[in-house]
């Protein structure tokens, strides 16, 4: 069981709570990592910065058209104190402009900035699927129709090198049930018709399959125990928290056990939760104290998290399910297209009223109920 941080006198006064391994730090992160961290000696950062929203939100964020400028000296910051052969993965938002169903390019224009400007490389980009997410924005998806929903975060993996550490063996994914027949029954080696030459090999059973860049991880974090702790302590919770599966997914992948992990955008300290469970050292920098108040009961549970035990999961939360685009498509297009592409809201359309003779009857059905009633 984690101690209270204030007994510590190890502590310096920026730290907010401490274990073995890390630390909660209040302040701002440039001035935090600057002070803490020598060159060359950070091995993961993993976060979730402010998005680039359109509208202003209590952890605060900045304008979509000046985000790149603001997050400018965090980049040369970051490949400062990382490792040359250590990563940065960034969880980041998209935006809509501003009353138009157009997509702003802010975290486009991020990751090139970092890339052409930071001295960073693009590992790979990752995009992270919420199954769960509700159907926004409204006006575009629901009223107008003109849009489907947005339900996926980028995932930008960087690092000072085209070689980075890592190693997919950590992070296998269990075999499709597709793919369970076919190593049952066997496959015969042939020329596809796009080129790709399957060998013999692809029938091996290697016990788990490699994932593809598609992070499936529903975000239904309703009634956590941190959210109860946060309602009765009173404490306003982090509202854009990522799930902890998604740093597991690059703590494991990225680092080995005693490497160190910073979050500079730590929130509620999802990833130093993930990085104690995992046995990594860890520095999580959040600039309102609020949200480190509400953190500190992710390590003061009853369980210990040291012992590095995966959480359990339920067996539905094993595989989501993506449907094929033309599942429901029947062969009727419907109404036209309008053909201002949505620019006027259109009344919904209204049903058919009866006619006369169907009302009366209906009339007389309903007088002869209430006689029967009474």
């Amino acid at each position: 069981m984690t101690k209270p941080p204030r007994k510590k006198s190890r502590m310096r006064k920026e730290d907010y709570f401490s274990t073995t391994l890390g630390s909660m730090v209040l302040g701002d992160s440039l001035e935090i990592l600057e002070k803490r961290f020598k060159p060359s000696s950070v091995d993961l950062i993993m976060t979730s910065p402010p998005f680039g929203l359109v509208r202003k939100k209590e952890y605060g964020n900045v304008d979509a058209d000046k985000y790149v400028a603001w997050f400018k000296p965090f980049g040369e910051l970051f490949k400062r104190i990382l490792k040359p052969t250590g990563s940065l993965v960034i969880d980041i938002g998209g935006a809509w402009i501003p009353g138009l169903p157009t997509r702003s390019l802010y975290h486009y224009e991020l990751l090139i900035m970092l890339a052409r400007e930071c001295g960073f490389h693009l590992a790979e980009e990752f995009y992270w699927w919420n199954p769960a997410k509700l159907p926004t924005p409204a006006e575009w998806v629901t009223v107008r129709r003109i849009r489907v929903k947005d339900a996926i975060n980028c995932v930008w993996w960087l690092s000072p090198t085209p070689w980075p550490k890592a190693s997919n063996r950590r992070v296998l994914a269990p075999y499709s049930n597709a793919m369970k027949d076919l190593l049952r029954n066997g496959y015969r080696a042939k020329l596809r018709p796009s080129g790709h030459d399957i060998s013999e090999k692809f029938s091996i059973d290697n016990g788990a399959a490699i994932p593809p860049n598609l992070l499936a991880i529903a975000h239904t974090e309703s009634n956590s125990f941190y959210l109860r702790y946060c309602k009765e302590k009173g404490i306003e919770p982090h509202p854009a928290r990522f799930p902890a599966e998604l740093p597991e997914f690059f703590i494991r992948m990225l680092t080995d056990r005693g490497d160190v992990v910073v979050d500079p955008f730590a929130g509620s300290c999802v990833t130093g939760e993930v990085a104690e469970r995992l046995k990594r050292k860890w520095t999580c920098v959040e600039l309102l104290e609020d949200y480190l108040r509400g953190g500190v009961t992710r390590f003061s549970r009853d369980e210990d998290l040291s012992l590095g035990d995966p959480p359990t999961r339920r067996p539905d939360e094993h595989f989501y399910k993506a449907y094929h685009p033309a599942t429901t498509w029947n062969g009727h297009e419907g109404d036209p297209l309008p053909a201002d592409g949505g620019r006027r809201r259109q009344l919904k359309t209204q049903k058919p009223a009866a006619p006369k003779a169907t009302l009366r009857k209906t009339r007389r059905v309903s007088r002869s109920l209430v006689t029967a009633e009474a």
